[in-house]
């Protein structure tokens, strides 16, 4: 099973990592940890090079806890979601795990854009974490 985390580097984002732990855990599985950042070429290095920091982070989280991991940071000047979902279908991912935050009430009929994107978008299941 190949279970994709679409992760920005937030608080949100342990949770993330720690259920798709423990979904790898249960259905024998790998995780691909995903960062998209739409500036494409433009996009500012040290923001590249904070994303890659994160990412090798979370590689060694894995690594420890003997659950294979590939991390991809995608900067292909997309929109995080349509390149999140793109990604899933490119690696027939199995289940994609992404975090969703609401600030109002209003907020908490949306999610937020990429979040729906993903929800509305993705040809697998989708687990969101708040």
């Amino acid at each position: 099973m190949k279970i994709l985390v679409g992760y920005r580097g937030v608080n949100v984002g342990k949770d993330l990592l720690a259920i798709a732990a423990s979904h790898a855990r249960a259905f024998d599985g790998q995780v691909i940890v995903v960062t998209s950042m739409r500036g494409g070429p433009n996009t500012d290095p040290k923001e590249v090079k904070e994303a890659e920091d994160n990412l090798a982070h979370i590689q060694s989280f894995f690594k420890e806890k003997h659950i294979p991991c590939d991390t991809h940071l995608l900067v292909r000047g997309m929109e995080p979601g349509e390149d999140i979902v793109r990604f899933a279908d490119e690696n027939q991912v199995d289940e994609i795990i992404i975090g969703v935050r609401s600030r109002s009430k209003v907020g908490k009929l949306l999610f937020g854009s990429t979040s729906q994107v993903v929800i509305l978008q993705a040809g697998c299941p989708v687990v969101t974490v708040k």
